[in-house]
C-alpha cells in the first residue's frame, strides 16, 4: 500500500523495539502532535499497572511479566529499557495527562496459543508449514523475515545493526527533521513494500494480533477522534492502515484459546535485553544503545571517556592522550568506511588498537561491562507479586542480600547468625529450584563453618519464584512442602540422601521426618552395592552439620553405619568382571566411600545407640581391609586396583615398598598393556597429588618409565589415550618437572646421592648434591628458628650445634595427600 492510499487519521509511529533513534523520534513526534490518547503495543491486561510507571522508584530496564495462573512456568515478558520507544511513549503520556493503553493481543490468548503449540509439538500433532509457503511451493520464505535485515541487505550492508545506526541513529544528530512525522512516513513506506512482498513474513500470530490492534484503534478513534497516536513495531503499520471491516477482524479473533493470566512489573537487565526475549525483540549492545540515547551530543567522545574510566578501574594505564587518539582513530575509520559517524564497530576497533594494545582480553571486559552493560532495573514495592516473591523480597532486605545482575562471589562464615541465615535462604531456594546462588566449585566446604557462593540474579528467576509459589506462601513453608514431595516420589537411594543433606543445609526440620522414613525404607530394600556407594557420601556429610548448624543429626547415624557395613561386605565382588566404563564408575564410587568413611570415623558421636557407636569404632579398619583386598585381587579392574593401592599409600596403611611391589606386579610383562595403563590411571590419575607423588618418589617413576619403554609398538596406540588422560590432568609445573626427570634418564646412583646406599634403587638424575645441601642448611635452620651453626670437621663428618638444646628428629614423614 502506498502513502497516497493512506487516509489521514491517527498518528502511526512505527518503531524498532529498543531503538534509541526511534525513541527520540517518538518523543519529538508526540511533542509536536500532542495527542489525547497514546496506544502502545503490549498486553491490554497491563493497563491497570500503567500508573506504576509514573512512580519515581520505577527505574528501567523493566518488563511486563505475564504468566498463566495455574501454570506459572508458562510465561512471557515485554521488556522496556530507558531507550525503548514504548517506554518513552508511556512516560510521555503519563507526564502530559494523555490516555494511555496497551492494544496488542491479550496475554490470555497469546500464552494459551503458545502453550497449545508446545503441546502439539510434544505430541507430534503440530500442523507443519501452515501458511508459510508461497503458491509455487518454494520453502525459501519459510524462515521468519527480519525487516531490518532485508532493508540493510537492500542498501548493500552485511550487518543490520550497522545499517540501522547509519540510517537512523547517526542521522538525527544536529539535523532534526522539520516534520516530526517524516522519519515514520519513510519507514512505513518501506515496510509497506516488504509486506507486499513477504505477506506476514512467516509470523503466524501477526494476523490475529493486528486484527486486535485495529479493533482497539477503532475504539480509540470513536472515543477521542483522530487525535490518537499509536506506537508499535514498524512491521505492523501497513496492517493497521489496511482497509478491513470490523466483522472480518472479529472473525479472526473468534475461537482463540484462552487462559487465565496474571501480570506484573519485574526488573529487567541489560544483559538479558541482549538476548532474544519472548516476542523476538532484542539488541546485541544495549549498553551502547543506552549511551546513544543518553548522550546524543558528542557520543563518541563520551563513550571513549567511559571506556577509559573502566580500564583505569582495572589498573590499566589509560591517559587522556589515549582517549583523544582513540576518538581520532574512530572518526578516521568511519570516514574510510563511508559512515556518517563512528559506530560501535569503529569505536571498538579504536579501543582495541589504542587502549588495549591490540589485545582482545581487556576488550572483552569493555564488551561485557559497557557494550552489554550490567544495569538492573527496579520496581516499586507495591507492584503485584505472588506471596512467595513478597516473602523472598522481605528476607533479602532483612539479610542485606540484594539481588544484583553482575555475578559476584559471597563468602559466608556460618558461625555468624546473619551469614548462617543467608546460607539457609540460599539452600531453601535451591530446594525450590530457584537458581539464584550456586556453591562455588572446589571452595564450598560442606560440613565446616565456611561456604562460598556465586550469585547472579536473572529476570527469569521471577518466573521460577512464581512456579515455586504453588508450594507455599513463604520460602520456609514452600521449601518444606517441596522437600516432602520429593522424598515421597524419590526412587533412588542417592536422591533421598542428597535430599536429607539439602534439608539440613536449608534448615527444614519439619521435612526431615518424612525424608528419614523414606531413607530408611529405601536403604532397607536396596541391595545394589553401587547405589549404596553413591548414597553414602551425602549421608556422611550430613552427619558433620550438627556442630555448626545446631542440627540434631544423630537419627541418621544408624542408617549411615548400616550402609557402610553393607558396602564393605559387597564391594569387592562388585568390582570384578567390569568393562572399562563400569570400572571407571566404580573407581569414583570407591573414592566417594573412602571420603565418607573418613567423615564417619571422625564424627562423634556417630549413631544414637551404643551398639552403633561400637560398630563405628572399627569402620575404618574394616574399610582398610576392603582396600587391601581390592589392591591384591587380579580379577578386580586395573583402575580400581590402582586407586585402592593409592588410597592405602596416602593413608599410611601400605608401606612404600609394598606399593612399589604392587606396581611392579601390575606393570609386569605378562600384564596386557591396556590393563597396566588402567592401573596407572587409578594410581596416579585423578587423585590429588598424583603427579607430585611421582616427582618425589623416583622409584615409582622408574617403574612406570621401564614399563612404558617396554610396551610393544603395535600396542602403544591402545594405551596412549589412557596415559594422555592421566598425565594431562597434572599441573603444568608438575608435567614440566616429570619431563625433566625423564629426559635425564635413569641413574644407578638413585635419589640417595652417591653410589652405594642408593644404588639398589634406580632413580633419575645425579642424586643429591651434599655440598650444596650443606651450604643451605644453616640458613634453613635459622628460618625454622633453630639458630644452628653447621660445622664440618677435617674428617668430613658433618655436625650441627643448636642454641635451643637437644634436637629430636623422629625420622617420620606424613604421607603425601594423607587425610587428617
Amino acid at each position: 500500500m502506498t502513502g497516497a492510499e493512506r487516509p489521514p487519521g491517527p498518528l502511526l509511529l512505527g518503531v524498532r523495539h529498543h531503538g534509541p533513534g526511534s525513541a527520540r523520534a517518538v518523543r519529538a513526534a508526540l511533542d509536536a502532535a500532542r495527542p489525547r490518547a497514546v496506544l502502545i503495543e503490549g498486553p491490554p491486561e497491563a493497563d491497570a499497572l500503567l500508573p506504576l510507571a509514573a512512580d519515581e522508584r520505577m527505574r528501567p530496564p523493566v518488563a511486563l511479566l505475564a504468566h498463566v495462573v495455574d501454570d506459572p512456568g508458562q510465561a512471557a515478558f515485554w521488556p522496556m529499557a530507558a531507550f525503548s520507544p514504548e517506554w518513552v511513549a508511556l512516560r510521555w503520556a503519563l507526564e502530559h495527562g494523555a490516555e494511555v493503553r496497551f492494544v496488542d493481543l491479550p496475554a490470555a490468548h497469546s500464552l494459551a496459543m503458545t502453550r497449545d503449540e508446545a503441546r502439539a509439538a510434544d505430541t507430534g500433532t503440530a500442523r507443519a508449514g501452515a501458511g508459510t509457503e508461497d503458491d509455487t511451493g518454494d520453502p525459501a520464505v519459510r524462515a521468519p523475515v527480519d525487516p531490518i535485515g532485508v532493508l540493510a541487505a537492500t542498501a548493500g550492508y552485511d550487518d543490520p545493526e550497522r545499517w540501522w545506526e547509519d540510517a537512523v541513529e547517526h542521522r538525527t544528530e544536529g539535523r532534526e527533521a522539520a516534520d516530526a512525522r517524516a522519519p515514520f512516513t519513510v519507514l512505513a513506506e518501506a515496510m509497506g513494500v516488504l509486506r507486499e512482498a513477504y505477506g506476514d513474513g512467516d509470523h503466524p500470530h501477526d494476523a490475529v494480533r493486528e486484527a486486535h490492534m485495529r479493533i482497539q484503534l477503532r475504539k480509540a478513534v470513536k472515543e477521542f477522534g483522530e487525535d490518537v497516536a499509536v506506537v508499535c513495531g514498524a512491521w505492523h503499520v501497513p496492517a493497521l492502515t489496511a482497509r478491513t471491516t470490523l466483522t472480518a477482524d472479529r472473525a479472526l479473533l473468534r475461537g482463540l484459546p484462552k487462559a487465565k493470566a496474571e501480570l506484573t512489573w519485574v526488573p529487567w537487565s541489560h544483559r538479558r535485553l541482549a538476548r532474544r526475549s519472548g516476542y523476538g525483540a532484542g539488541v546485541d549492545a544495549p549498553g551502547w544503545y543506552g549511551h546513544l540515547f543518553e548522550a546524543p551530543d558528542r557520543p563518541v567522545e563520551r563513550w571513549m571517556t567511559k571506556v577509559a574510566g573502566l580500564l583505569r578501574d582495572e589498573d590499566r594505564f589509560v591517559s587522556s592522550a589515549h582517549v583523544i587518539e582513540a576518538v581520532r582513530l574512530a572518526a578516521t575509520l568511519a570516514a574510510l568506511r563511508g559512515r556518517p559517524l563512528a559506530g560501535l564497530s569503529e569505536t571498538t576497533d579504536a579501543v582495541r588498537a589504542v587502549m588495549c594494545d591490540g589485545s582482545d582480553i581487556p576488550l572483552a571486559l569493555v564488551q561485557d561491562r559497557l557494550v552489554v552493560g550490567e544495569t538492573l532495573g527496579e520496581v516499586p514495592d507495591d507492584a503485584p507479586v505472588v506471596p512467595l516473591q513478597r516473602d523472598l523480597t522481605r528476607r533479602q532486605r532483612a539479610l542485606r542480600l540484594k539481588p544484583e545482575a553482575p555475578e559476584r562471589e559471597l563468602e559466608l562464615d556460618l558461625r555468624k547468625d546473619n551469614d548462617a541465615a543467608r546460607s539457609r535462604l540460599l539452600h531453601r531456594l535451591r530446594v525450590l529450584g530457584v537458581g539464584w546462588g550456586e556453591p562455588t566449585a572446589g571452595r564450598a566446604s560442606t560440613g565446616t563453618f565456611r561456604e562460598s557462593w556465586r550469585l547472579r540474579w536473572e529476570p527469569e528467576l521471577y518466573v521460577q519464584v512464581a512456579e515455586a509459589g504453588t508450594w507455599g506462601t513463604t520460602v520456609l513453608s514452600a521449601a518444606t512442602a517441596r522437600a516432602e514431595s520429593l522424598a515421597a516420589s524419590a526412587t533412588a537411594l542417592a536422591e533421598i540422601t542428597e535430599l536429607a543433606e539439602q534439608c539440613l543445609l536449608a534448615g527444614l526440620p519439619d521435612a526431615l521426618p518424612g525424608v528419614m522414613r523414606a531413607l530408611a525404607d529405601r536403604a532397607a530394600l536396596d541391595a545394589d552395592v553401587g547405589r549404596l556407594a553413591e548414597a553414602l557420601p551425602a549421608l556422611a556429610r550430613t552427619l558433620r552439620y550438627g556442630d555448626v548448624r545446631s542440627t540434631d543429626t544423630a537419627a541418621l547415624g544408624e542408617v549411615a553405619a548400616g550402609l557402610a557395613e553393607r558396602i564393605c561386605v559387597g564391594l569387592p565382588p562388585a568390582c570384578t568382571g567390569l568393562d572399562a566404563e563400569g570400572a571407571d564408575t566404580m573407581r569414583g564410587r570407591v573414592d566417594g566411600v573412602h571420603t565418607a568413611i573418613g567423615l564417619l570415623s571422625g564424627t562423634a558421636p556417630l549413631p544414637a545407640s551404643a551398639h552403633a557407636e561400637a560398630a563405628a569404632g572399627g569402620l575404618r579398619e574394616r574399610w582398610t581391609a576392603v582396600l587391601h583386598r581390592l589392591a591384591a585381587r587380579d580379577t578386580v579392574a586395573g583402575v580400581v586396583r590402582g586407586r585402592a593401592t593409592r588410597l592405602l599409600l596416602d593413608e599410611g596403611r601400605l608401606p612404600e615398598d609394598d606399593a612399589a611391589r604392587l606396581m611392579g606386579l601390575a606393570l609386569s610383562p605378562g600384564t596386557p598393556p591396556a590393563d597396566a595403563a588402567a592401573w596407572i590411571e587409578g594410581f596416579v590419575g585423578g587423585a590429588a597429588g598424583g603427579g607430585m607423588l611421582l616427582v618425589h618418589d623416583e622409584r615409582l617413576l622408574g617403574l612406570i618409565d621401564a614399563w612404558l619403554t617396554g610396551v610393544p609398538a603395535d600396542l602403544f596406540d591402545d594405551v596412549l589415550p589412557l596415559l594422555r588422560r592421566t598425565f594431562s590432568a597434572y599441573e603444568p609445573g608438575v608435567r614440566r618437572t616429570l619431563g625433566e626427570l625423564v629426559r635425564r634418564g635413569p641413574s644407578a646412583s638413585g635419589p640417595g646421592g652417591a653410589a652405594g646406599a642408593g644404588a639398589t634403587v634406580p632413580g633419575f638424575g645425579p642424586g643429591l648434591d651434599t655440598a650444596r645441601a650443606d651450604a643451605a642448611e644453616e640458613v634453613l635452620l635459622l628460618l625454622l628458628g633453630a639458630r644452628a651453626s653447621a660445622h664440618t670437621d677435617s674428617t668430613g663428618t658433618h655436625t650441627d650445634r643448636t642454641d635451643t638444646g637437644t634436637h629430636t628428629d623422629t625420622g617420620t614423614e606424613e604421607p603425601l595427600g594423607a587425610t587428617a
